[in-house]
């Protein structure tokens, strides 16, 4: 074949390759798009209706600082904090999960699953009931937790056979005891404290206070800023970390700060709202599914954002007998079976 002819060919096939990119880009993007017309109409149902309705001007109207009676108190006190919370939580959540699983290159490996979760919700319990912390210490001891749950599994995993196997199995061992130990907390704490307790292990945005959630809004659009910087890294250790090494990506410390910001995420978030079950596990694999299985973390926490806040409308507005119940219970009781729904109608392209 002729110069020109091999030159006519290697045009045509980068031609070729750019319009692939670009129509999946133009895709990637009206994904993202459609997810963020989702997530603000979520939002602003959430803040406008249930059982007390708020036109969209008399909301925009106290959100500027007008006074309406009766309005103002509910949008402010009631709706608004628990919208502006499930949007936080859900997308630090959604993305801790995304970010492990790619480091242990499992779809299962969630913070839930590998007891990060379980640590920061232990530690934080211990210091509300056992030592009665509030505010600010609860998220020290929720962090700690979880960095204590890291570091374990990083210590008894390295060495052990099976490289992220055995980092999955030494996670789902620390969450089993940090089931007992969470137990035994239950059992020292008193009747008022119990029920706090409780209410607070089921995963609710509705306690919370302008002040927490002030602290969660500054904390979690940075580490999630600096996880979309790393993001780039951590796809390519998900080629094994011999290739990435290969390739300039410094395998121990990508590793070492992915891990730390899924702490920070999910410290944060447990100190707030306590442990919200399932986002953290299905956010990713639902946002792997709208791309072909590759991880956009900004999807995936969108994602997570509008589990969220469905399931805390649900939660206080659609459930049999009128009970307003923790988030936590209705991601609970949906989460399961679609998580079962997602594993049997899993293809190939979800996990790689």
């Amino acid at each position: 074949m002729s110069a020109p002819i091999l030159a006519a060919q290697r045009a045509a096939d980068a031609a070729t390759v750019r319009a692939a990119r670009r129509r999946r880009t133009v895709r990637a993007g009206r994904v993202t798009g459609v997810l963020l017309v989702l997530v603000a109409a979520a939002f602003v149902v959430r803040v406008t209706l249930g059982d007390y309705t708020v036109t969209i001007p008399d909301t925009l109207r106290i959100i500027r600082g007008e006074s309406i009676p009766g309005a103002s108190f509910i949008v402010l006190e009631s709706k608004l904090p628990r919208a502006v919370l499930a949007v936080l939580a859900g997308s630090a959540l959604g993305v801790a999960g995304a970010v492990m699983q790619d480091l242990v290159r499992n779809p299962l490996g969630s913070p839930d699953i590998l007891g990060l979760t379980g640590g920061a919700s232990a530690a934080a319990l211990f210091s509300m009931v056992v030592l009665g912390a509030s505010g600010a210490s609860v998220t020290g001891f929720a962090f700690a937790g979880a960095v204590v749950v890291a570091a374990v599994l990083v210590l008894l995993s390295q060495g052990a056979k099976g490289g992220e196997q055995a980092l999955i199995i030494v996670g789902v061992g620390c969450a089993a005891m940090l089931v007992a130990v969470i137990h035994w907390v239950l059992l020292r704490a008193d009747v008022y404290r119990l029920s706090e307790a409780m209410a607070w292990l089921s995963g609710s945005v509705a306690r919370a206070s302008w002040g927490e959630i002030t602290r969660l809004a500054v904390l979690v659009p940075i580490v999630l800023a600096f996880t979309l910087v790393l993001h780039r890294e951590l796809r390519l250790m998900l080629l094994g970390d011999d290739l990435a090494a290969g390739l300039g990506v410094p395998v121990r410390r990508t590793r070492a700060l992915g891990m730390l910001a899924v702490v920070v995420l999910v410290a944060a978030v447990c100190a707030v709202c306590g442990p919200i079950a399932f986002v953290a596990l299905l956010a990713g694999p639902i946002g792997r599914r709208l791309h072909a299985g590759r991880t956009r973390l900004v999807d995936i926490g969108l994602v997570g954002a509008l589990m969220v806040l469905a399931a805390d409308y649900i939660a206080a507005y659609l459930m049999p007998g009128g009970a307003n119940l923790p988030v936590g219970v209705v991601t609970g009781l949906a989460g399961a079976p679609f998580l079962l729904w997602l594993i049997a109608t899993r293809s190939r392209v979800e996990v790689r």
